[in-house]
């Protein structure tokens, strides 16, 4: 979702304007905190074991069952689940009403024999006496199936043993003809219809314009290693958990009306004019952008086909994706460029993606003119910073104001009004979720951090990169160190679910997060860190990784044991103060006391400058504090003349109290 207002918790951007709690198993539900069943013991003294990560049971069961590692690497019987869907579906922009039917042919790829699937039906959010902890529209309507039918049975909504379906809020409960053995498949099909939300609807919807389609079908719910049937309900706040499959989409919309979506348009001809194809042919290899399709263009027969009886069917195909969203409008411009994607298929050559941006021309006064340069140079500079982009293209849409800012498969809704700046971060923080969690695809809804915290981080190194120099990861730091002020900090390791307030979400899930890799980066180095952080991707790719695997996968590329930073920053709510206490003359030295005033242990970063202009720097190794002490001393040489002393003169720390770690005062 959308990041955060800036350097401060109100007013919140985008979504969250219109709601102060919205973002961007077998039954068995997460607690709020993992359960603490074992630890990883710290590699050496006590002390250190003391600062052991308290591990679920269900992961360390997946370690023994060889589907996990403890080195972060998946393990050699590691499987995932697998879905092929054909959906149809057609807007009817009148009555504001999708019609859809659809099909899944589901994999069952576990050891596990499976008698019950679980269904997500995410638009239920919006039925008449839903539970959400976030605002949405109350005269709109859930999901209403038409159709239910598995392994060739039509069947009924029912309680019972026997096959038939339940739906409880968000999650449908089907209840099979036939169990499915592992290697088996089961078919499914959908007959459903659904009423688009208005404006104010979470991450998507329709303000009478433009229509952005969201969680617009019945989807397979995950099954994994770890969890068995992840069912969380969709409350709204917190997102999502979605497994990976193949989609083919046939989408039917009046004549005129331009439409993108998560995959490759299959039928170009037929829906998109001589002149528009051609337009968008030369975007392939154009340095600057083209305008596929202007004010004047827009209607049948200029920018689309004509169509039959006044429609025209779009079909997309999508790959290896965990979700399907598209948008239409007759009001879009159609802007193009393309994007170095990096060498995605190791032939030794640069790939290309298409950028593409939807726009009302209304929304130049917040810079959407620009929107596709801007989405050019976050692929750009993702692609380099992070792993080559893999899709065929991405799209920037313009959409309803309650959409703030949302990802989804190679396209991003964003409402609202923008500056510069403001519209710069938001296009290149979504674009940055297709790493996380569309390529690594970590489960949202239980762990924001793994996807908000990674892109908030992301999302600072590239407006560094095209504000030359900008320091956002200062502005995460803040929001961090505002909230732990006001005493309102909750652990990262909370269900998005499960939080007091949004205050308290939006730290834990973007700003602390975004602070910590930065402290981390600190601690191991750029080299190590950027090393680790690219071969967490590298091997989750298309995976669902816990957060232990994104520590573990640390702990092994660095080769250091980081229990400690993992516990203390991820666990807890521990305050890093470090101070500068005494400074004292013996013989030709100054010895220099340090103190650990708060609970997190931390290395000392310490720079000594001297009124030549040189200066030295040192570090106390974490140990100290981790073996109990809370001061310590170092000695530096007298002269040449000091002139002063500080800890962390480059803020890569979130410590609470900078006053105290300068001498002098």
């Amino acid at each position: 979702m959308a990041r955060l207002a800036p350097a401060r918790l109100w007013p919140l951007s985008g979504l969250v304007l219109l709601s102060a709690l919205s973002a961007c198993s077998s039954g068995r539900s997460a607690p709020a905190t993992p359960a603490p069943a074992t630890t990883r013991a710290g590699a050496t003294a006590a002390p250190v074991r003391a600062m052991a990560v308290p591990v679920m049971e269900s992961f360390e069961q997946a370690v023994a069952r060889e589907t996990r590692t403890r080195t972060g690497v998946p393990g050699p019987r590691y499987w995932q689940q697998w879905a092929d869907y054909k959906l149809e579906a057609e807007l009817n922009p009148v009555s504001k009403r999708l019609t859809g039917t659809g099909t899944i042919t589901y994999y069952n790829r576990s050891p596990d024999t499976l008698r019950v699937v679980y269904i997500q039906l995410l638009q239920n959010i919006y039925a008449p006496g839903a539970r959400h902890n976030t605002n949405v529209p109350w005269s709109v309507e859930g999901i209403e199936l038409n159709r239910v039918a598995a392994q060739g049975k039509v069947l009924t909504a029912a309680a019972g043993e026997g096959p038939g379906y339940e739906v409880n809020g968000t999650i449908m409960r089907l209840r099979l003809p036939e169990p499915m053995t592992p290697g088996g498949r089961a078919d499914f099909a959908f007959a459903w219809k659904l009423r688009i939300p208005p404006d104010g609807a979470p991450r998507g919807g329709q303000d009478g314009e433009v229509y952005y389609v969201n969680y617009w079908y019945p989807q397979m719910a995950v099954y994994d290693d770890i969890n068995g049937w992840q069912i969380d309900q969709y409350f709204g706040n917190a997102e999502f958990y979605m497994g990976y499959g193949n989609y083919d989409v046939s989408l039917t919309v009046p004549a005129g009306w331009l439409v993108d979506a998560t995959g490759t348009l299959q039928n170009r001809s037929d829906v998109l004019t001589a002149q528009t194809r051609a337009r968008l042919d030369s975007a392939s290899s154009a340095k600057g952008i083209v305008h596929v399709v202007t004010e004047a263009d827009r209607k049948p027969g200029t920018s689309t086909t004509s169509g039959t009886d006044g429609k025209l069917t779009w079909r997309f195909r999508a790959q290896n994706v965990r979700d399907v969203a598209w948008a239409t409008s007759a009001k879009y411009l159609w802007d193009a460029t393309n994007a170095v994607a990096g060498d995605r298929d190791g032939d030794g050559r640069p790939d290309t993606a298409a950028i593409y941006s939807l726009w009302r021309p209304e929304e130049r006064i917040s810079h959407w003119d620009e929107s596709a340069r801007y989405a050019r140079h976050s692929i750009e500079f993702y692609s380099r910073y992070l792993e080559p982009y893999p899709y065929p293209h991405m799209t920037a849409v313009d959409g309803p104001t309650s959409c703030g800012g949302m990802e989804y498969p190679m396209m991003t809704c964003i409402g609202g009004q923008w500056d510069t700046l403001g519209l710069y971060e938001v296009i290149t923080h979504e674009i940055g979720h297709m790493w996380f969690p569309m390529v690594v695809g970590s489960d949202e809804k239980r762990f924001a951090w793994m996807d908000e915290g990674l892109t908030q981080f992301d999302q600072s190194q590239s407006m560094a990169d095209f504000f030359k120099g900008f320091d956002d990861e200062a502005r995460n730091q803040k929001g961090y160190l505002d909230l732990v002020e006001a005493g309102g900090e909750v652990e990262m390791m909370h269900h998005g679910d499960h939080f007091p307030n949004y205050p308290a979400y939006g730290v834990a899930a973007y700003y602390k997060p975004a602070s910590v890799l930065v402290a981390l980066r600190g601690v191991l180095g750029q080299e190590t860190f950027h090393k680790a952080f690219t071969e967490y991707i590298r091997r989750w790719q298309y995976k669902h990784p816990s957060p232990y695997d994104f520590f573990d996968t640390f702990d092994n590329v660095s080769g250091q044991d980081l229990s400690w930073f993992w516990r203390t920053w991820f666990f807890e709510t521990w305050r890093l103060d470090q101070a500068i206490d005494t400074v004292t003359t013996v013989g030709d030295s100054l010895v220099v006391g340090l103190e650990n005033r708060g609970r997190a242990p931390m290395p000392v970063k310490l720079v000594v400058t001297r009124t030549n202009g040189h200066a030295d720097s040192l570090t106390v190794p974490v140990t100290v504090w981790l073996s109990g002490a809370k001061r310590t001393t170092v000695r530096v040489a007298k002269a040449p003349a000091v002139k002063n002393i500080e800890i962390d003169p480059g803020r890569e720390f979130p410590d609470v109290d900078r006053d105290n770690q300068r001498w002098p005062r």
